[in-house]
């Protein structure tokens, strides 16, 4: 039977339940329950889900994905499932992949009464989704490898020769360097990333995500790589020798890029009242101020909220302006691209 004691359901335990559970009617028809893809490391979410569950009395399955795939790997499963779906809410920790389920029609509008706290260009007009707790793509360098007068200052310095297999880049077909890889496209157009991603190719060490990227730096076999900001401040915040760079804050520079995390309900939802708590219960103050002061050092954007912040925000550098519906229309391109002359080829 299903009971409310059971705070928190690992998606290994809910692989296991959808097999037995709808054989006596609970899985598919507790409203006190909301199934959550989540794209945030575990480490990160789980807290505010029990947070959630703590509060509200419902529970929440979640469903994770790996470190080097979570975004693509999760997306892809809701477009899969989307005749029967199993997601209710699709937290993403990057905005790219939830603007292409809006596209396909996945995503079921829904009026927060959080909404007007955030600004237009991280929400959908139409109530699709919210954006909150943003990330900066940042470069984090081995302190003790280059001197400050040798600290890179643009994402360009990762295809300088001089650095040959000593910078690093995480898979751009997974994750946020996938979004960012859509952004440039977007940014420069495509013979300009094309050619700056051919060079990257040739001078860049790929990691399987942008964790390892973080660790190899502070571990010392790369000099810098390109990274977010939560994998760079755990390491420095361990003591590790590392400083983080935002690139491109020159005056003819693009700016640094920031990409907020996001919360949508899924077209044909099955928990939907539950789904609806959830995703008001994320873009609460107190969610954006708990990955704020959390190990992640996640950027609030509700203009409601002024909290101390231990990495830079859109308010105190030069953030990269773009619409980032611009960039859904590169993905597949861009995408394709990669795929076939960037992975494949290392």
């Amino acid at each position: 039977m299903c009971t409310e004691s059971t705070k928190f359901v690992s998606w290994t335990y809910l692989g296991l339940l959808a097999v037995l559970i709808p054989a006596i009617g609970c899985w598919t028809s507790s409203p006190r329950q909301v199934v959550v893809y989540t794209a945030l490391d575990r480490e990160f979410s789980e807290p505010i889900f029990r947070d959630f569950t703590d509060q509200t009395g419902i529970i929440v399955l979640p469903k994770y994905d790996t470190e080097s795939t979570k975004t693509v790997g999760l997306t892809n499963g809701i477009i899969a499932e989307k005749a029967r779906p199993r997601c209710d809410v699709f937290w993403n920790n990057e905005i790219l992949n939830t603007l292409r389920l809006e596209q396909l029609g996945l995503i079921q509008a829904y009026v927060s009464p959080h909404a007007n706290d955030f600004p237009e260009n991280f929400r959908s007009e139409h109530g699709n989704w919210y954006g909150f707790a943003a990330r900066a793509r940042v470069l984090i360098v081995n302190t003790e490898l280059l001197a400050p007068d040798q600290f890179p200052k643009s994402i360009t310095d990762l295809i300088d020769p001089r650095w040959k297999r000593r910078v690093g880049i995480a898979n751009p077909l997974f994750g946020t360097t996938a979004t960012h890889a859509a952004c440039l496209f977007a940014y420069w157009g495509d013979d300009r990333s094309r050619e700056y991603f051919l060079q990257l190719r040739e001078n860049a060490r790929v990691e399987a995500g942008n964790k390892q990227v973080a660790l190899a730096v502070a571990g010392g076999q790369l000099a810098f790589g390109l990274t977010d900001t939560d994998d760079a401040i755990i390491e420095l915040e361990k003591g590790l020798p590392v400083t983080i760079v935002y690139p491109d804050q020159g005056q003819d520079e693009m700016g640094t890029l920031f990409i907020p995390n996001t919360a949508s309900i899924i077209q044909g939802s099955r928990h939907t009242t539950a789904a609806k708590s959830l995703v008001d219960f994320l873009l609460s103050g107190a969610v954006e101020t708990k990955l704020a002061a959390g190990p992640s050092a996640q950027i609030p954007l509700s203009t409601k909220l002024s909290v101390a912040l231990r990495v830079e925000s859109p308010q105190t550098v030069k953030a990269m302006k773009l619409e980032f519906a611009a960039a859904t229309r590169k993905w597949n391109s861009a995408a394709r691209f990669l795929r076939e002359e960037f992975v494949s080829a290392e």
